[in-house]
């Protein structure tokens, strides 16, 4: 009557609280364990759900538990909150996530493979590399401003920089030309690492036979299609692509009460770095449009008629976040993602 039925671990860099409860969720046993002691414990359970929030090193975990024959549940943080009582502390946590998980309607997080989880790192490490070079340039831009030599932001104009610091009629001190070429040095460095890593995601693109479907989709290029796949759970997953596209951020967030419908912004509470790359593409593909004329009678002419192009954007990227599921899905609602928009 007393076995173990559900684990609720609450996950720490060295130290785990584990909670069991029965299958009626009556508390089993309490146990605090060392990082080295974690599997050896579950490995002496018989097999049953174990529960985690998903967060840092919460998919290792849960790959590594599987092969001992358990059940991995990972559960987002904010859906454990309302389960915690009062206090809040390790014990308290591991019971929270482990009421949460035996929920009938609780949404649980898919435990990443590592070869998927690779393939996030790729796209983590370019926007570290991307985030320093803008910082280098901005400062660069900040330190000539002093004296009188101003460029517009962003990647372009840092020949224009670069050429004003060699001119040997300027008046700047040595210190501030000398300071100024080590800048640059730096830059190109990163730079150079921001090719490769995209060199490298444009050569994955080809060899996949759905990356290669999916920048047929308005606005989808090699990396937004590589992204997609590193960071999407499987599609199949869920009901609709609205689904999809609530999960990404790109609805608006409700409000609703009595009755009556209240949508405010977009949510922006879903997946980051592919929701950023699909408005980067539909704002390219927005301004295509303006400069060239939208396609005759198509949703996108009669949007951009009525509505700001931000907005328009973000609705394009909604839609294009539905194409990608019907496509990977096959489901019976696919179009051709041009006519489509």
């Amino acid at each position: 009557m007393n076995e173990v039925k559900m684990i609720g671990v609450d996950l720490a860099k060295s130290v785990f609280q584990a909670h069991g409860a029965t299958a009626a969720g009556e508390p089993v046993f309490r146990k605090t364990l060392s990082r080295g002691q974690f599997l050896k414990f579950l490995g002496e359970q018989p097999s049953c759900v174990v529960a985690m929030e998903a967060c840092a090193s919460s998919h290792y975990w849960g790959r590594e538990i599987m092969k001992l024959g358990h059940e991995v549940r990972l559960i987002p943080p904010i859906y454990v909150k309302p389960f915690v009582k009062r206090q809040k502390n390790d014990a308290n946590d591991a019971e929270a996530i482990a009421e949460a998980a035996v929920r009938p309607t609780m949404r649980f997080v898919p435990v990443k493979s590592a070869e998927q989880q690779s393939r996030s790192m790729i796209f983590k490490t370019r926007d570290l590399f991307v985030r320093q070079r803008n910082a280098i340039i901005n400062a660069l831009r900040g330190h000539l401003m002093e004296y009188g030599i101003i460029a517009p932001p962003g990647l372009t104009f840092v020949k224009k920089l670069a050429e004003q610091i060699d001119d040997p009629e300027s008046d700047l001190p040595p210190i501030v030309i000398e300071l100024s070429r080590v800048h640059l040095d730096q830059l190109s460095i990163i730079t150079d690492k921001v090719v490769a890593i995209e060199r490298r995601l444009k050569e994955e693109s080809k060899s996949d036979s759905e990356t290669v479907r999916l920048q047929t989709a308005p606005g989808i290029g090699p990396i937004s299609a590589m992204a997609i796949k590193a960071f999407s759970p499987p599609l199949e997953g869920f009901k609709r692509g609205r689904d999809y596209a609530a999960w990404l951020g790109l609805v608006p967030v409700q409000k609703s009460t009595g009755g009556r419908q209240i949508l405010g912004k977009t949510s922006k509470m879903g997946q980051r770095d592919i929701r950023r790359l699909l408005i980067i593409g539909a704002m390219t593909r927005v301004r295509w449009a303006i400069k060239n004329g939208p396609p005759k009678g198509s949703w996108l002419e009669q949007m951009l008629e009525r509505k700001p192009r931000m907005l328009v954007a973000i609705a394009l990227a909604n839609k294009t976040a539905r194409i990608i599921w019907a496509m990977l899905t096959k489901h019976e609602d696919y179009r051709d993602p041009i006519a489509a928009v």
